[in-house]
């Protein structure tokens, strides 16, 4: 049974967990003191496998309420039912743990969430210097398998040049990807390294924002990827972009985009793809035949 602190589990067949958040968790997503227009969003992931043989996986399909998001329910149905274990990784996301039975395997999410209808952006937010970070962020300052920010300190400082230290730099990172970049979903179905997104001059969204990040830790500004759920998102996928860290808090960004929008629901936070992978198997013995995202607005957060 997944097991998590504050959260009341109920069990309505063998195989599907409703979970109810108390009121406590409840925060509304806010840009400093000021409310911004709430909206009800319903993201829905099914994932169908067929398993060669028993096969342990680690899934990250439950978003977490926070500053910007409030989880109202959510539905988690495992067909057929096996036991399922939940832990907190180092980066604070909900990872479930299981092994698949031999055959057809299939996992359905659903999630009733309210969130933003715009980002915060705040031109003002300051560079915050090394010594003052908190120690939490300091690892989003440092190179990982897909973000080589080690390589990118002159065409960062290039970038930036006429910026103001802080969120202008990462505004004037996440402008000259979306412009250099060409935005192509599809066109690469595994993780590639910034460097490599450099040099071919087009990825999916995961690659853009992989770039991103590169380009904000060269200049000593961490940077995190975020994967989850965009509504209106055209073809509708699970999408990732970044968050930087400026003005003493995460601000969100994304490339793909030519003006930034919210109504986002995050899923997970890490370095880069490595760490926030939906669902990571062991083993050769699965097979994805089919993946189903769907995304739609609500009135309220009882329809």
């Amino acid at each position: 049974m997944m097991q998590q602190s504050n959260t009341m589990i109920q069990k309505d067949s063998l195989s599907t967990y409703y979970i109810y958040l108390g009121a406590w968790h409840c925060k509304h997503p806010r840009t400093d003191d000021t409310i911004v227009n709430i909206m009800w969003i319903k993201a829905t992931c099914n994932l169908d496998f067929q398993m060669q043989a028993p096969t342990p996986l680690v899934l990250m399909l439950r978003p977490r309420s926070g500053m910007h998001q409030w989880v109202a329910r959510e539905s988690y149905t495992i067909e057929p039912y096996v036991p399922v274990v939940e832990y907190t990784d180092i980066y604070d996301n909900l990872c479930q743990r299981l092994v698949a039975p031999v055959g057809n395997f299939s996992i359905q999410t659903s999630a009733k969430v309210m969130t933003a209808d715009e980002v915060d952006i705040d031109s003002t937010a300051f560079f915050v210097e090394i010594q003052y970070l908190p120690e939490s962020v300091l690892v989003y300052l440092l190179p990982s398998r897909y973000c080589e920010s080690d390589r990118f300190g002159d065409l960062a400082r290039d970038i930036v040049a006429d910026s103001n230290l802080g969120y202008d730099q990462v505004a004037c990172i996440d402008r000259w990807v979306h412009n250099t970049i060409r935005y192509t979903p599809g066109s690469s179905n595994f993780p590639i390294s910034a460097e490599e997104v450099n040099v071919r001059g087009e990825g999916v969204c995961r690659d853009l924002a992989h770039l991103a990040v590169a380009l904000c830790r060269s200049i000593s500004i961490p940077s995190r990827l975020v994967v989850g759920y965009l509504y209106g998102l055209y073809p509708m996928d699970l999408h990732a972009w970044f968050e930087a860290y400026v003005g003493g808090r995460w601000y969100t960004f994304d490339p793909t985009q030519v003006e930034l929008h919210g109504r986002r629901i995050a899923i997970a936070y890490g370095r880069d793809a490595a760490d926030v992978s939906v669902f990571h198997q062991f083993g050769a013995g699965d097979i994805l035949t089919n993946m189903d995202v769907r995304v739609e607005l609500l009135s309220s957060e009882s329809d």
